[in-house]
């Protein structure tokens, strides 16, 4: 049986205690994708405003880079920061309500229609992290939905407005479900590594080969896969995005 020391969290948790808490609650490379899938739905609409966008992208950072990520450290410590109580209360606080306030504004000054998708943002964004309603809403489903699908279509709406065309609405939907399936692959690698990083005190095993090679099973030699995978698509969706917007400017 191997017993391996402690390891980071997660791929990017820095070591714990000051500022690094700060950097590490915010999942950098989660972050700049779920703002990427903005980018995404924002390059499929007819013309793209850069203020909207921009808004946009500012909100979604705020609720869920800032908000929901502080709500979900307050809900168990997953990455194990030494950020006190009302530090993390703090940032969820501000974080959702400079989204809030972010939407407001859109509201009044770019569309009114622009109130629901505000009110979801508002409602989910608790709902996962603290696992409202005995967690009805924290599943692979919703997170896909609302971090990836939901972000998508905002960035859409924001500078469309409405559906111009068959085509728009086709691309729009694919959009959508593409960002979609790609959280969901995220997940599917996400799930086992952290069980690997934050549960797994020992492993015990081998893996025999055909020609007789015998590998010793570790944490690491499980997790660097996923891990990698992780970080691939981490930075291949915000490319993504930047080309698309890029195509568009």
């Amino acid at each position: 049986m191997a017993v391996e020391g402690r390891p980071r969290p997660a791929f990017y948790a820095l070591a714990p205690g000051g500022w690094r808490d700060l950097v590490t609650v915010l999942h950098p490379p989660y972050t700049l994708w779920h703002v990427s899938n903005v980018a995404i739905g924002a390059a499929i609409a007819p013309h793209v405003y850069a203020g909207r966008l921009l808004a946009a992208i500012a909100a979604f950072f705020l609720a869920v880079g800032v908000g929901a990520h502080a709500m979900d450290e307050l809900n168990g410590r997953p990455l194990g920061t030494r950020l006190s109580r009302k530090s993390l209360i703090a940032l969820s606080a501000g974080g959702l309500g400079g989204a809030l306030a972010i939407g407001v504004v859109g509201a009044i000054v770019v569309s009114p229609t622009l109130i629901p998708l505000v009110l979801a943002g508002a409602f989910i964004a608790p709902a996962y992290n603290l696992e409202w309603f005995g967690g009805r809403f924290h599943t692979d489903f919703w997170l896909a939905a609302s971090w990836a699908g939901f972000s998508c279509f905002t960035g859409w709406w924001v500078n469309a407005l409405g559906v111009h065309s068959a085509r728009e609405a086709v691309a729009v939907a694919a959009a959508v479900l593409s960002c979609s399936f790609l959280v969901t692959a995220q997940r599917r690698l996400s799930t086992p590594v952290r069980e690997l990083r934050r549960r797994t005190v020992a492993l015990d095993g081998e893996q025999r080969l055909a020609d007789g090679t015998v590998k010793q099973l570790t944490r690491d030699s499980l997790s660097a896969p996923l891990d990698g995978a992780l970080k691939a698509l981490s930075i291949a969706v915000p490319l993504l995005a930047v080309a698309l917007l890029a195509i568009r400017a």
